[in-house]
């Protein structure tokens, strides 16, 4: 008797939390979270554009369409989660820190990176912009703005403090793994902000890629160890560049300019 193999689909969307709901990004689109609270829909990230048929049919199983949407909060500039944005925008309030906003609205291309993703972003702007310690109530949950720079300038997080959750969009993903340090990124950044969500208290961390972690102490310490690796390999390329040689370079030109 022959066996046929029979495949699995794989899920599009995972219930995390009362209202909240995580839609599997098809790749290499990240994942969008959706939070239903007190009679306001939120989406934490837009993925690609071309994932917005995918959007759509998880919104739709879900019960509600864009123009349900209220607010969508970005997580930081790059394309993969802020691709599908134009499709929302005149829907609802798009908001970004105030450095992702100025990204976008420039097209900074050296940040945003659109063309590694043959993608675009017409036709958008960000509503609001992000600054400071604010916190967005939704009657269930509150997310807290934490500025979290270092995989680039515009990133942020969002910290339910009530129920110890984090939307860490490209900062932190479950095994440590950290999302790497692009355009306008900085390593010395990147520590800074582990450091700061080290001091939170965590029960799980829900990230841009891969899984859900349950286990955010152990993984920030993890993420933690790496960037500092990370910063002690870059001083010896520096060694090695003989960066001193171009420093100097820098100042000269710098000088007869002022001459």
């Amino acid at each position: 008797m022959t066996e046929q193999a029979t495949a699995v689909a794989r899920p599009r969307i995972a219930r995390l939390a009362d209202g909240i709901f995580q839609i599997l990004g098809q790749k290499p689109s990240c994942h969008v979270y959706l939070i239903r609270g007190t009679g306001k829909n939120v989406l934490i990230d837009a993925g690609l554009p071309t994932a917005i048929d995918h959007l759509d049919s998880c919104l739709a199983e879900l019960g509600i369409s864009r123009d349900d949407l209220h607010l969508v909060l970005l997580t930081h500039e790059h394309i993969d989660h802020v691709g599908a944005a134009p499709l929302l925008f005149g829907r609802t309030v798009i908001a970004a820190h105030r450095l992702a906003a100025n990204k976008i609205a420039l097209k900074d291309e050296f940040a945003m990176m659109s063309k590694a993703f043959s993608a675009a972003v017409e036709g958008f702007r960000v509503d609001m912009w992000l600054d400071g310690d604010i916190t967005v109530h939704l009657g269930d949950y509150r997310l807290r703005v934490l500025h979290t720079p270092g995989h680039s300038s515009g990133c942020v997080c969002f910290h339910e403090p009530d129920h110890g959750l984090l939307f860490s969009g490209d900062t932190l993903m479950a095994g440590g793994v950290m999302g790497g340090i692009f355009g306008s990124g900085n390593i010395s950044d990147y520590i800074n902000s582990l450091e700061l969500l080290k001091t939170l208290r965590l029960n799980a961390v829900y990230p841009g890629h891969g899984r859900v972690s349950t286990t955010p102490a152990e993984d920030i310490a993890k993420a933690l160890s790496r960037s500092r690796e990370l910063l002690d390999e870059t001083k010896i390329l520096f060694d090695a560049m003989n960066s001193t040689r171009h420093f100097e370079q820098l100042l000269r030109s710098t000088r007869d300019l002022n001459a």
